[in-house]
C-alpha cells in the first residue's frame, strides 16, 4: 500500500517530496490540483509514481462523488482533512485488493485526461480562429462601404 501524508497547505511553503494539492472548499472539494490555492490540502508521497497514483485516484474519487458525501457547511461546503484522508485511504485499500485492475483504471483515466487536454487545446484554437474570421468579415464589410 502506498503511504502518503496529507496536511493543510500553508501559502508560500515549498515541498521537496513529490506532491500535489486537493481542493478542500466548495462543490469541487476533493479535486486534485497541480498548483496550490488558498483552500487546499497538500498530499506528499515517497515517489513520483505514488504521487501520480494518488493524484488520479483522488480525481476518480472526486468525479465519482465520493468526497461529496462528506461535505459540511451550508454556505460554503468543505471537506475535513480527516474525511479527505480516510476517503483516500479507502480508495487505496480497495485499489490494493484489486491492484492490477485499479492500475488499469488509473492508466485509462490518465490517457483520457491527456486526450481531454488535447481536445480542449483544439477547441481553444478553433475559438480564436472563429473570432479572426468574424473580425475579418467585418473589416471586409467596412472597406467595401468606403
Amino acid at each position: 500500500m502506498s503511504t502518503f501524508e496529507l496536511k493543510t497547505h500553508q501559502i508560500g511553503k515549498t515541498y521537496s517530496k513529490p506532491h500535489f494539492f486537493i481542493l478542500n472548499k466548495g462543490l469541487n472539494s476533493g479535486k486534485p490540483l497541480a498548483n496550490p490555492c488558498p483552500n487546499c490540502f497538500v498530499v506528499t508521497a515517497e515517489t513520483e509514481e505514488a504521487k501520480n497514483t494518488l493524484f488520479h485516484l483522488s480525481m476518480m474519487l472526486q468525479i465519482g462523488g465520493f468526497y461529496a458525501y462528506y461535505l459540511k457547511g451550508s454556505v460554503i461546503p468543505f471537506i475535513s482533512i480527516d474525511d479527505c484522508r480516510n476517503t483516500l485511504k479507502k480508495g487505496l485499500k480497495s485499489g490494493d485488493n484489486i491492484a492490477n485492475q485499479m492500475q488499469k483504471h488509473i492508466k485509462a483515466v490518465e490517457v483520457i485526461n491527456r486526450k481531454e487536454k488535447e481536445l480542449q487545446n483544439v477547441i481553444d484554437k478553433m475559438a480564436v480562429l472563429k473570432v479572426a474570421y468574424i473580425r475579418n468579415c467585418f473589416k471586409l464589410m467596412q472597406t467595401n462601404e468606403a
